[in-house]
C-alpha cells in the first residue's frame, strides 16, 4: 500500500522590492514621496538647503535696505554740501570791508572806518 502523505510545501514568498518612481507627481501629491528611504536619507542636506536659502533671501534684503539708505544719505550730503558752499560764500561776500561799512552806515552803528593804519608794538 502507497501511503499517500499529503505533502505540503510552504514557500516563502519574498517580497519584491517595490519599484519605486522618484519624484512622480502623484507622489508628490499624497505625500509619499516624504516618506521614501531615499528622501529621509538626505534630510539634513535638504535641511541645510532651506536654512542657506533663508539667508541667502535675509541677506539680499539686508542688503537692498542699505543700498536705499546709502542713496539716501548721499543726497542728504549732496545738500548740506551745497547749504555749505552757499552759506562759504555768503561769510565771504559780508565780511568785506566795503560790505562792512555798508552795514555799519544801514544800522546806524556811529563808527567810522580808520583811515590810520595799525601800528605794530614791539616789547623786547
Amino acid at each position: 500500500m502507497v501511503e499517500s502523505k499529503e505533502h505540503i510545501e510552504f514557500i516563502d514568498e519574498k517580497k519584491e522590492p517595490k519599484k519605486t518612481r522618484k519624484g512622480s507627481f502623484r507622489d508628490v501629491l499624497d505625500g509619499s514621496l516624504l516618506t521614501n528611504e531615499w528622501v529621509v536619507r538626505q534630510l539634513p542636506y535638504i535641511i541645510f538647503l532651506v536654512v542657506l536659502a533663508f539667508v541667502y533671501i535675509g541677506n539680499r534684503y539686508h542688503a537692498e535696505r542699505m543700498v536705499r539708505r546709502n542713496i539716501v544719505l548721499q543726497k542728504e550730503i549732496n545738500d548740506l554740501r551745497a547749504e555749505s558752499i552757499t552759506t562759504a560764500a555768503e561769510l565771504m561776500l559780508i565780511s568785506k570791508q566795503s560790505e562792512v561799512a555798508k552795514q555799519v552806515k544801514e544800522r546806524g552803528l556811529d563808527l567810522e572806518e580808520s583811515v590810520v593804519p595799525p601800528k605794530k608794538i614791539v616789547i623786547n
